[in-house]
């Protein structure tokens, strides 16, 4: 049995599309060898790169933050057990202040509904410099003179 696999039996064991795989590779987050006839082989570690990628994502992570991950590894390897509780520590950070700014939006959401501003000259949740405030509730760029 070869210690490579093809990007099909990648995406086999993976559960991620060719396409994905092709696509992880042109942003840096994979490798592959090339065959004489130019075939993509993917060592078997490969595995746990993609599982790391899809982890980070599932979390929310964007592909920019995944590779800077992968790239701190020493020579790109896959990470180990060490190397993903580093990994995930950084990560629980940085969405600890995500689910903040998720917290405080959800919040305003809150105060705002069933207000009826459109203005929102209360809750500035969506146009905190609301120019139009002054001129009284309703959404007055959407006032269209009738022809009646």
């Amino acid at each position: 049995m070869s210690d490579l696999l093809t990007i099909g039996d990648l995406a086999r064991r993976s559960g991620v599309a060719t396409s994905a795989l092709r696509f992880y590779e042109s942003c840096g987050l994979l490798s592959s060898h090339r065959t004489e006839g130019g075939q993509r082989r993917y060592d078997r570690a490969t595995l746990r790169r993609v599982a790391v990628i899809r982890a980070g994502q599932a979390v929310g992570l964007t592909l920019e933050e995944v590779r800077a991950a992968l790239d701190s590894l020493p020579s790109g390897r896959t990470p180990n057990t060490q190397d993903w509780a580093r990994l995930s520590s950084g990560w629980r950070r940085s969405l600890d202040r995500r689910i903040g700014e998720l917290e405080r939006l959800r919040d305003k959401l809150s105060g705002c509904i069933g207000c009826g501003c459109l203005s929102l000259t209360e809750c500035g949740l969506l146009n905190p410099g609301d120019v139009v405030a002054a001129e009284g509730p309703g959404a007055h760029y959407l006032d269209v003179p009738t022809s009646e």
